[in-house]
């Protein structure tokens, strides 16, 4: 293969509107865009927008004119509200669409109803599963959640039927962060406890002594939005704020006036711990006995994020012993919590019932939000808020599909090196073709790429559909640049490299020599291969679990790396070792079935020939 010229453009990430696909093919390979299904009423067919157009223009979508809404106009499509929504949102609606309100209805009756509709709308009280996208018989296209969490509708069967789902995830940051400093200042002063005592004939002022706010130090574990947020107002009342985040920006957090410090610190240190973690496998029971044992003796805990982020049984033995002093609490693993609940009922804890997004304001904000989010679905708008991934063309996926998942296990694989504490900024994709620009759709390739890199890192559900939005918000500048090769155009890529620069790594050795971490790979045999890391050239099959490792090259490595995991019982798949230069330094990738405990890892460190090495889950 000849030497690669470089020729195309380096282009910020962009946003693209996505479209409904007109009856006529596309020459090119086409976008991302909503699947047009076929209709049950032939007069239903849905024309591709060439623009945006003003919400209150009809003719955008159209839809059966047997719409159960009272006065339906025929060509507006329909919308059913299933729970109560703001008024400012009904009215958006009603400028575009037909729009049914249907409040409590029973799974029956809204199985019966949906065929007749566009778009869904519900909150957290309507489950809408499988069935509901079934006996749509294929017309419903959007569902809205107002409100944050999707648990109550099946994503896998809005996919599968090619039903986009939309959220609202940013009107409720407000809410959420005060509802956390109300807890917060209700808990220090024992407001609900002196309040019931009050109300039952008592008058207990020696009982009810509070704690102060003013220079006590406060953790936010989960430095988002609604982080951010309870730190602006806790500065303002005085407090001494830090705050947890391995992937927050280490400058949003001093323009704040926040420090970001480690977990352990974290823990140590402070007076009040607030949570503002996403519920994940990492952060599942999160605060467990164990980290109870490392936090500062009476420490006060206030949870508005999720309910499964603390193992509640392991708090209750916390605020027993006294090593938590109170807690304030408006999210539980099981909702509503059981009426005996000891977590409730503990005298020294303040309880709420998932209140946080319960303002005024911000429920019109949510249904604002949401509606909006649902218009530009139906209009065949791709929306930023999208939850679930669309349908895209069989001919662009079916050629591009080893490399969507390259392409995804790379960006996974780069967030993994970089070193906690340090915000990503600027990511580099360059693909390596030998097709002509115009011939290389590579826009799925980049979304999964920032999906691989964002997801492990972000608290919202990230998908080709969101993943640039997401990396916009966290701040993620990421760029593109393709190299031209000479030889047969057949094979789409040749080589996807993924490059984060201005950040440092917890294997320094995939730092390459102009400075980022380095990850290239390769599909081979229609299986993503890790073919480079920093400068070292590998070859290993991206697959289960990967130990990097640089070692001093010299013989008996592999042998004492493979020793270390066969007494541990952890299945090697495959391994490659790559080198500069003979007797130098070397870099062996290592594939494993199974994840090596803290034991095993820790036995490989203590190989005298390695020098450093880190494990990651793709």
């Amino acid at each position: 293969m000849a030497a690669p010229s470089p020729t195309t453009t380096a282009a910020a990430t962009t946003h693209h509107r996505v479209l409904l696909p007109s009856a006529r093919p596309r020459a090119a390979p086409s976008s991302l865009r909503l699947p047009l299904r076929a209709q049950p009423h032939a007069h239903a067919q849905r024309a591709r927008l060439a623009a945006p157009v003003a919400a209150a223009a009809p003719a955008a979508s159209t839809a059966s004119p047997e719409s159960p809404a009272s006065g339906a106009v025929p060509g507006k499509p329909t919308v059913l509200v299933a729970e109560k929504l703001g008024a400012a949102g009904l009215a958006l609606l009603r400028e575009f669409a037909n729009v049914d309100c249907s409040y409590g209805l029973s799974p029956e009756d809204l199985r019966a109803k949906i065929s007749l509709c566009d778009a869904l709308i519900v909150r957290s009280g309507t489950k809408v599963g499988r069935d509901v996208f079934e006996a749509s018989g294929g017309r419903l296209r959007v569902v809205g959640r107002a409100g944050v969490g999707i648990d109550n509708v099946d994503l896998a069967a809005a996919t599968e039927h090619g039903c986009l789902v939309v959220n609202a995830p940013t009107a409720n940051t407000v809410a959420a962060a005060e509802h956390g400093i109300a807890l917060l200042t209700a808990m220090a002063r024992n407001i609900a406890q002196a309040d019931a005592s009050l109300k039952a004939g008592k008058w207990q002022r020696n009982k009810y002594v509070g704690v102060s706010l003013v220079g006590k130090t406060l953790a936010i574990l989960g430095f988002g939005k609604v982080g951010s947020e309870v730190a602006r107002r806790a500065k303002g009342l005085g407090m001494h704020v830090i705050a947890h985040d391995p992937y927050a920006s280490a400058d949003r957090a001093r323009a704040i006036g926040v420090e970001l410090v480690s977990m352990e610190e974290a823990m140590a240190t402070a007076d009040f711990i607030s949570l503002h973690m996403p519920l994940t496998p990492a952060t599942d029971k999160m605060l467990n006995d164990e980290a109870f044992a490392k936090m500062k003796k009476g420490v006060r805990i206030i949870n508005v994020a999720r309910g499964g982020v603390i193992d509640e049984e392991a708090l209750v033995r916390a605020l027993d012993s006294g090593v938590v002093a109170q807690a304030a609490l408006d999210v539980f693993t099981k909702e509503p919590p059981a009426a005996d609940n000891k977590l409730v009922l503990h005298e020294n804890v303040t309880v709420t019932p998932h209140l946080g997004a319960s303002t005024v304001e911000a429920q019109e904000g949510v249904a604002i939000e949401i509606a909006e989010a649902v218009i530009g679905a139906l209009k065949g708008e791709l929306a930023a808020s999208a939850v679930n991934a669309p349908m895209v063309p069989a001919e662009v996926l079916s050629e591009l599909a080893p490399f969507v998942v390259l392409a995804e296990k790379l960006g996974r694989l780069a967030v993994q090196l970089v070193a906690g504490g340090g915000g990503i900024k600027s990511v580099k994709v360059t693909y390596a073709s030998a097709r002509a620009p115009d011939d290389l759709d590579t826009r799925l390739l980049r979304a999964m790429i920032t999906k691989g890199l964002i997801e492990p890192i972000s608290s919202v559900f990230v998908n080709l559909v969101n993943a640039d939005f997401t990396a916009k918000q966290r701040g993620v500048r990421i760029t593109e640049e393709r190299i031209l090769l000479d030889g047969s155009p057949e094979t789409p890529i040749d080589y996807i490299q993924v490059q984060i620069a201005n950040v440092e790594s917890k294997f320094p050795s995939a730092i390459s020599e102009t400075g980022e971490i380095t990850v290239e790979g390769r599909v081979k045999d229609g299986v993503p291969h890790l073919t480079k890391v920093g400068a070292f050239q590998v070859d290993v099959s991206l697959e289960g679990s990967l130990i990097l490792c640089r070692q001093v090259d010299q013989p008996g490595m592999i042998g004492s790396v493979g020793s270390v995991l066969g007494e541990e019982n952890v299945n090697v798949s495959f391994m490659s070792v790559g080198r500069i230069a003979p007797r130098k330094h070397a870099v062996m990738a290592i594939g494993v079935d199974e994840e090596p405990s803290k034991g095993t890892l820790t036995k490989i460190g203590e190989i005298p020939a390695i020098e450093e090495f880190v494990f990651l889950k793709l």
